[in-house]
Formats: structure tokens, sequence, C-alpha cells
């Protein structure tokens, strides 16, 4: 079972799972950020399938694609924390405990989220800066940091620190919670012994 790998191993595939993920991911986040940024007035989005077409004809594919690569700088290791983090918590409550309780799977998802984010905020700033961004005003995400650096200093990559970690912790033990029960449930109706 999957008890059997580390945490440092359940990082690793959770960090590969991370760059799977920004395939789909960048082009809904751009999409979203764009819509999120559009100030009162005449909106130059009137929705989704409309950011694409503008996106398209703005700057083609590569337009609607925006922002990939730093996508995967947030995703990719901010899962590998996400899943290595909720394993080492799981394996330090097993030190005590046999089986887990409803409250260890709660507090180890609760960890999961901090560990995520930890990493992920900074990342997201500067990802949701080049996103949103005229088209030209950065060479690419690299080219954000000096700017948000010599406007903001260190603390303009932490912006929405404090909502973010106190969503972080109830958000993520809850998900945890439903993905252990999803797997007992699925294990009961369809016996697995070993992966």
């Amino acid at each position: 079972m999957l008890e059997h790998f580390s945490a440092f191993q359940h990082g690793l595939s959770g960090s590969l799972g991370g760059l799977y993920m920004t395939v789909l991911i960048a082009p809904g986040e751009r999409i979203k950020c764009l819509l999120q940024v559009q100030t009162t007035g005449k909106a130059k989005y009137s929705g989704p399938m409309d950011v694409i077409r503008q996106s398209y004809r703005e700057g083609g594919i590569r337009s609607i694609m925006r922002g990939t690569a730093i996508t995967a700088v947030r995703d990719m290791p901010a899962s590998g924390c996400y899943f290595a983090a909720y394993e080492y918590t799981k394996q330090h409550f097993r030190k005590t405990n046999s089986e887990l309780s409803f409250w260890h799977i709660l507090v180890a998802g609760g960890f999961a989220g901090w560990a995520n984010w930890a990493w992920a905020l900074a990342p997201d700033v500067v990802k949701t800066r080049y996103q949103t961004a005229p088209e030209g005003k950065f060479s690419g995400a690299r080219a954000v940091v000096p700017e948000l650096l010599r406007t903001e200093g260190v603390k303009g990559f932490f912006k929405g620190f404090a909502p973010i970690a106190l969503r972080a912790w109830p958000a993520n033990a809850c998900c945890m919670m439903g993905y252990e029960l999803a797997l007992k449930a699925m294990n009961w109706a369809v016996p697995v012994q070993a992966y």
C-alpha cells in the first residue's frame, strides 16, 4: 500500500502530479486572473470564452498559455510539499497510534495545506502579475521579480499571506479527510491488497 512509501517519495509523486496539472491549470489561471482584475465600468471581457478569443487574437496560443512556466514553478514544488507534509505528519502520528483518527487526518491535511502555500505564495504573486500585465510589459515571468522587489520589497511576494494561511488549514484538512474516506469506501467496495 501507499504506507510503504516515504514522505519524500510521496513528495516526488506530488511534484510530478503538479507538472501534469500545469498544462491544464495554466490557461485556466490566465482566464481567471484576467476576469478578476477587470475594474468597474466597461469590462474588456464578457466572460471566459471572450478572454480566450481576445487573447488568441492578440498573441495566438502563446497568449492563452502565458504563465505556464511560472505556474509549473508554483505547482510542482508546492504539490510535492503538500503530499510530503501530509505523509510525514501521518507517519509521525503512526509512531504512537497504529490507526489514524479523524483528528490525525485533519491535522495532517492542515499541515499539508500550509506546506503547499509556504512554497506557492511567492510564485503565485509573480504568476498573477505576469498573467494580468498588458501584453509586452514583461519579457517573461522572471522580469516581474525585479519590479516587484523595487516597488514593494520582499513583502510584495507574500501579499495575501494571512487569508491564505487561514483558508489553507480547514480547506485542506477537509480535502484530505474526504480523500481518506473515499479510499476507505473504495477499498470496502473493491478490496485492493497492494498497488
